[in-house]
This record gives C-alpha cells, sequence and structure tokens, in this order.
C-alpha cells in the first residue's frame, strides 16, 4: 500500500547530545565482571520503585481485599467519541503535522515531509496473551491495520501487551511489509523470532537516521504522482520509568523507553508508558503536584527536554494510574504528565494511555477531567494539552 519507497535504517553521522551520565549505563543490570552486555535493566532512580513479582501479588491482594480501597471501573460511563480515521492517501496530502489516536497508546503520525510512524500498535479487542482472556475494550477499535495507507517505521515502548501484540505485528508485517520496527534494546529477538528481519533495538540515549528512498517506479519521469524525492528522519530511543514483561518470569529482560522523531521541521515526543515519581500509601489520590513536591522525580525527562526538546508535540500516558501507591512508579497520572509535558519542553501534547483498556481503578472518565485541572493550575492555557476521540486527527 502507498507508494513504494526503500527504508534504510543506519547510526548517525553525529550523535545527538546526551548528558554526561549517559555512558555509565546506570540501567544496565551485568553479570559479576561488571562488564559486557545487560542481562537485564532497572530504573536508575530515587523516584522509582521496581516490584518484584511477589512483593507486587502482595500488595495487590492486600489492596483489592483487605483495604476497603479497591474500586472496578464502570466502563458503561464511558463517553469517549470513536470515529473512523481519516487518513492521507499519499505522502504529499498536508503541510501539518497530523496526530489520529487510534486507542490506549496507539497513535498514528503523519509528518509534512511524507514520513508515515505508527506507535505502539494494538488493534485485538484483548490486551492479552489470549484471545479469550483479559482486559476487554470499551471502546471498538477505529479501523483495520489494513485501513492504514502507508507505514514506514513502528515503534515499540516496551513488551507489555497492552503496547506489544503479535497478531498486530503479523498483521503489519502482512500489509506493509517495508516498514521497519524500532524496539528498546533486548526486545529483537522477540521479533526475529517472528520471522521479521527488519527490526533495530537501541538503548537509551542512541540515535538512528532512517530515509525512504523511491524506488525505480516511483521516481520514474513518466509517473504522474507528486511524491518526495527522499525522506529523512532521526529517531532517538531516550529513557522512561516503567519496566517489562510478558510472563511473570522475564520481568526487565528486555528495555523500555520513550522515543523521538524528527523530520523536516517537525518532531514528536512519544512518551509511551512511564512513572515521574512513586507516591506513598497516604497520598495515593491524585492531587496537585504542589502537594507532592518533596518526593523525587524522575530526572531523565529534563534531560530528555535539554538535550533533545523542544517537541511540536507530545503524546503523554494520562491514565491507569491507581491505586497510586501500586502504580504510580511506572504510571505517570495527569498531574504528573503536565509535569513530563513541562520538562521535556513539548509545545503541545495530546493525552494517550487511557479510554481503551480498563487496566487499573480510576473511573474512565477521570484522565481527562484531571488532565483539564491540572492544565487549568499549570496555566499553560486553552488548546496547550489535551485529548482527542479515538480515530480522531488532529493537525500541529
Amino acid at each position: 500500500m502507498g507508494s513504494p519507497y526503500t527504508v534504510t535504517v543506519s547510526p548517525p553521522a553525529t550523535l545527538g547530545p546526551v548528558p554526561d551520565t549517559a555512558n555509565e549505563k546506570r540501567h544496565w543490570v551485568r553479570d559479576r565482571t561488571g562488564k559486557g552486555e545487560p542481562k537485564s535493566f532497572i530504573n536508575p532512580w530515587d523516584s522509582a520503585h521496581d516490584f518484584t513479582f511477589p512483593e507486587l501479588f502482595k500488595t495487590m491482594m492486600h489492596h483489592k481485599f483487605l483495604s476497603g480501597n479497591s474500586q472496578k471501573p464502570d466502563t458503561t460511563k464511558a463517553t469517549i467519541s470513536v470515529m473512523k480515521p481519516s487518513f492521507l492517501s499519499s505522502r504529499t496530502g498536508s503541510t501539518a503535522l497530523r496526530a489520529t489516536w487510534l486507542g490506549h497508546a496507539c497513535h498514528y503520525i503523519e509528518f509534512p515531509t511524507g514520513l508515515r510512524v505508527l506507535f505502539d500498535p494494538v488493534f485485538e479487542e484483548r490486551c492479552s496473551p489470549f484471545s479469550w482472556l483479559g482486559h476487554k475494550r470499551f471502546t471498538p477499535c477505529p479501523c483495520d491495520v489494513s485501513d492504514i495507507p502507508i507505514i514506514d517505521c513502528v515503534i515499540i515502548s516496551h513488551s507489555h501487551y497492552d503496547h506489544l501484540s503479535l497478531p498486530s505485528i503479523l498483521s503489519i508485517h502482512k500489509h506493509h511489509p517495508s516498514a521497519h520496527f524500532l524496539v528498546p534494546k533486548g526486545l529483537k529477538s522477540w521479533f526475529t523470532a517472528t520471522g521479521i528481519t527488519t527490526v533495530t533495538e537501541l538503548d537509551w540515549w542512541e540515535d538512528v537516521d532512517l530515509t525512504l528512498t523511491p524506488t525505480p517506479e516511483t521516481s520514474s519521469p513518466t509517473s504522474t504522482s507528486s511524491q518526495p524525492e527522499k525522506i529523512t528522519a532521526r529517531i532517538s530511543c531516550l529513557p522512561a520509568q516503567h519496566t517489562s514483561a510478558r510472563t511473570p518470569f522475564d520481568k526487565g529482560l528486555t528495555l523500555w523507553a520513550t522515543w523521538s522523531v524528527s523530520s523536516g521541521p517537525k518532531s514528536v515526543f512519544f512518551g509511551g508508558d512511564t512513572g515521574y515519581r512513586r507516591v506513598p500509601l497516604p497520598s495515593s489520590s491524585p492531587s496537585p503536584s504542589t502537594s507532592l513536591s518533596h518526593l523525587p522525580v524522575c530526572p531523565a525527562f529534563k534531560e530528555i527536554g535539554e538535550f533533545r526538546g523542544p517537541f511540536d508535540l507530545g503524546l503523554l500516558p494520562i491514565g491507569a494510574y491507581r491505586p497510586r501507591h501500586v502504580l504510580s512508579a511506572v504510571h505517570s497520572d495527569p498531574f504528573d504528565a503536565v509535569e513530563i509535558f513541562k520538562d521535556t519542553r513539548c509545545r503541545r501534547a495530546v493525552g494517550v494511555h487511557w479510554g481503551t483498556w480498563a487496566v487499573a481503578e480510576e473511573e474512565v472518565m477521570e484522565p481527562p477531567r484531571l488532565l483539564a485541572e491540572a492544565v487549568e493550575r499549570s496555566g499553560l492555557g486553552e488548546g496547550v494539552f489535551g485529548v482527542c476521540g479515538v480515530g480522531e486527527t488532529r493537525e500541529f
């Protein structure tokens, strides 16, 4: 589908700027020698807390059955609009940066240069290893993979099932065989095991240059279509405060990340799935950031803003944050998201990671309501950071 281009991914001639600590690889867990490749990964900041599986199980059992504070969100109260996306049919259809929310963290970005990027695609009914068990969508998927006319690059934030789906990946590879996959360190082998070889894995603060070169058919003098001669992008893997796992036994074996993509004059920061600070039990309810100012925050986001910002658009997670004492270290709430917005120096932002699966305990319409409150308290101005409908396209 779309015009035929050859996709190449290569290390840049000049690396982007990085903080002084980047080469220390504090997020790597090596063997006893302290040398070689990592065995696993951690969050290296005071703002984080990595639960072991038994610790997490014990904490959640206490919360659900003994605390009296557990709640199940009523998904019938969702008032999220769902519409069929209106994708551009060619690479030259707009001079604006177009962002289409496809539910949860999945976003499709149409750069004015002609580049087309898909983030964290999950098109299935359930985010689960099983088609018959697990969290089920309460808003329908707005389209199928086959409805998307062009996909040049697919970027994955981490291995959790609500961000990485085998059926979706295989469908993308089937309908868009030239699409290149960019994944955090350690995750490449998952793709090659499925037979997909067009995949590049990166560590935090590593960059690649992606180049789309038209095939002879596309660039033929007799062609009547107007297509870019060459499309380029700089893609960077950046830190996140999260974790990874696809079973109870592989926690932290692959890296998690945020990403930035710059093509032509436009740039996007993809927050994927990340925490900002760990909120202890007494402060378990979402609240203005000023009341939590004594808690350490993840320093990586200010570094991202300093060394790679500003960004024209941020896609920032705002949901799946209750109970806070369990999830805050890995899932930002709307007040945290506003702080991430400011730290990373985004000019505009759209809230993601909500409105699709009830993977946590907050009411389904609470994230946009709290986001509006957080934006107002921060004085960001109307229209700077908000939400949109599933399938809706915004231009930036």
